[in-house]
This record gives structure tokens, C-alpha cells and sequence, in this order.
């Protein structure tokens, strides 16, 4: 275990270092640069802007220089702490990302837990009274979730949230506590909006977390292991939770590595539509602009997401499931 252990997080390194030069490449693809898209936006509202204005800035943001000078600058900044400088906040990536990063992780994991809270005990008790009518509400209100567009719900919750409750349309908290420092009125006020995203953004995970755990465990509860430990008389809840469920939760531990970056990504549209101060809308928005620092680091962001996820999720396998070995070969 250690040393597989050991051996994939050396390989987690040079993975991370390809996936950098993939995605500073395919920033670079789009004609021009920032200084080109700022220029455009600028000429369009009748301002022109000088040739030595246009140098001097080019020279300042350092688009001037190769791009491998650029990537490899990058780079290095990135092992230091420094992601780079945003050039349409003109700030630096650290200051642009702090609250929102903050925002983001607590909106995911929180996102994560009630998709798990609400998705397993629904889908066990669907497996376990399978064709009842409580497993074919339960499935009618999977279908529902599956069905209905995000952004939908987030318009319908808002108007619900805001007659029902009281609760301010839009955002994170209250409007007097933006761009205040973190405090404990500022972060009940962030509990009090969190439910509206939290219910929009894992609905769908939910429905469909749901159908695959009832497909998985009536395949578990159909096999010879389960007629066998209901024959030498264990009780019925003992033989649920120590074999056919283990085993029925195998993909989602493997889903483990696609849903942390699955749930910072997908959030971009709701977040949009509820107007959340959180990472998507300004990974979408430095995408647009040409931003490549900012966008670069949204990117990376993600991707340690992915290969961190993956490597978590092979070790919670092993521990789950004795069938599975990390070493490789046979064992007599």
C-alpha cells in the first residue's frame, strides 16, 4: 500500500506539469490576447487608444515576451505561491480568488453532503421495497430532478426563498454584508442564501446518485453471497450494510475524482442566474477576456482537483473493497 502509495504520487507530478502546458496552449489558441480583446471593447465605445499606449502596456503585462518564457514565468510562480496577475482586475491572482475560492469550496462541500445524505438513504429503501409505491414516487421525483433544467429551479427557488422566508433574491448573503471582512453575522447570513444553491446545484447528482445505488444494490441482493447469509439467519440489516451495500457504493467511491471538479465546474450557470459571488462566473468571464493568468490558474485549479480526487479514490477502493489490490499481478 505504501508503495503504491508513493509510486502514484510521483506520477501525480509530471501529470500535472502536462496538463499545465496543455492548458496554457490552448489559452493561447484564440486569436490575440487580452491587450487585442481590451482595444476592441474599447474602439467600440468610440475611445481610441494610441500605438505606444498599446506597447507600453503590452511590455507591462509581459505579452511581449515567447510564449515558453510566458509558460515557463508561469510556472514557477505557480510553485511559489504566485499564480500570475489578473490584467482586467489588475491585481494579482491570490487577491482576485481569495474570497471566492473560500466561497466555492463551503458552496461545494456542501453540495457534496446533502447529494450523499439525500441520495442514500432514498436510494437503499427504493432497492429494499423494490416496485412499492414508495419506490415508484421515489423514482417519479428522480426522474423530476433529472429532468428539470437548473436554472429553472434556481428561478423558481428564488421566488419561493423570497416569499416564503424573506430571504434577499440573489447572492450569497445579505447585500450590507458584500465586501465586508468574514464575521459571524456575514456568515449566518451565508447559511441563511447557501440552501438555494446547495438544493439547485445537487439536484441532478441526487436523482441520478439515486437510480445508480438502487440499480447496484439489486444486483448485489440477487447474488449467492445473499440467499447464503440469509440462510445461516443475519439479521436483515446487518447483511445490508456489511456486503451488498459495500460493494454497491464501489462507483461512487471511483466517482470521487470527477465530482469535486464536476461541482466547482457545473456551478457556473446557476451561479450566473443567482448572481453567486463564487469562481465560475469569473472563470467564464476571464475566459471571454483573454485573462490567461486568471483563467490558467481556474484551469489548474481543477485539474489538481481531478488527479487528487482519483488517487483519493483508489485508496478509499482498496480500503472498501478486499477484492480490489493496488500491487498488480497474481497472488496464489
Amino acid at each position: 500500500m505504501l508503495q503504491y502509495t508513493v509510486r502514484r504520487i510521483f506520477v501525480m507530478i509530471p501529470t500535472l506539469v502536462v496538463i499545465s502546458a496543455l492548458v496554457f496552449t490552448i489559452i493561447q489558441l484564440p486569436e490575440g490576447d487580452y491587450l487585442t480583446s481590451y482595444i476592441a471593447e474599447l474602439e467600440a465605445t468610440g475611445e481610441k487608444v494610441s500605438q505606444e499606449k498599446v506597447e507600453f502596456l503590452r511590455r507591462q503585462y509581459g505579452l511581449d515576451r515567447p510564449v515558453v518564457e510566458q509558460y515557463a514565468t508561469w510556472v514557477l510562480g505557480m510553485l511559489q505561491g504566485d499564480f500570475g496577475y489578473s490584467f482586467e482586475h489588475d491585481l494579482p491572482v491570490n487577491e482576485v480568488v481569495g474570497d471566492r475560492l473560500f466561497l466555492t469550496f463551503l458552496l461545494s462541500f456542501s453540495t457534496i453532503v446533502f447529494t450523499w445524505a439525500v441520495s442514500f438513504p432514498i436510494g437503499v429503501y427504493s432497492a429494499t421495497h423494490q416496485y412499492s409505491w414508495g419506490d415508484h414516487g421515489l423514482t417519479l421525483i428522480g426522474f423530476l430532478g433529472l429532468a428539470t433544467p437548473n436554472f429553472l429551479l434556481a428561478l423558481v427557488l428564488l421566488y419561493f426563498a423570497n416569499v416564503v422566508f424573506g430571504t434577499s433574491i440573489g447572492g450569497l448573503m445579505d447585500p450590507e454584508f458584500v465586501d465586508q471582512p468574514m464575521s459571524w453575522a456575514k456568515f449566518t447570513s451565508v447559511l441563511e442564501h447557501l440552501w438555494i444553491p446547495v438544493v439547485v446545484i445537487g439536484t441532478s447528482g441526487t436523482a441520478a446518485m439515486i437510480r445508480r445505488l438502487r440499480a447496484n444494490l439489486l444486483d448485489e441482493l440477487q447474488k449467492q453471497y445473499v440467499a447464503t447469509g440469509r440462510a445461516k439467519g443475519l439479521p436483515p440489516f446487518r447483511l445490508l450494510v456489511k456486503y451488498p451495500l459495500r460493494m454497491s457504493l464501489n462507483p461512487f467511491i471511483a466517482d470521487i475524482g470527477n465530482l469535486l471538479p464536476q461541482v466547482v465546474s457545473g456551478a457556473a450557470i446557476v451561479s450566473v442566474v443567482l448572481s453567486l459571488p463564487t469562481t465560475g462566473p469569473m472563470l467564464v468571464r476571464a475566459l471571454q477576456s483573454q485573462d490567461m493568468y486568471l483563467a490558467g490558474s481556474f484551469l489548474m485549479f481543477l485539474a489538481a482537483l481531478t488527479v487528487v480526487g482519483m488517487f483519493l479514490s483508489d485508496l478509499a477502493l482498496a480500503a472498501l473493497d478486499p477484492r480490489i489490490r493496488l500491487g498488480g499481478g497474481t497472488r496464489r
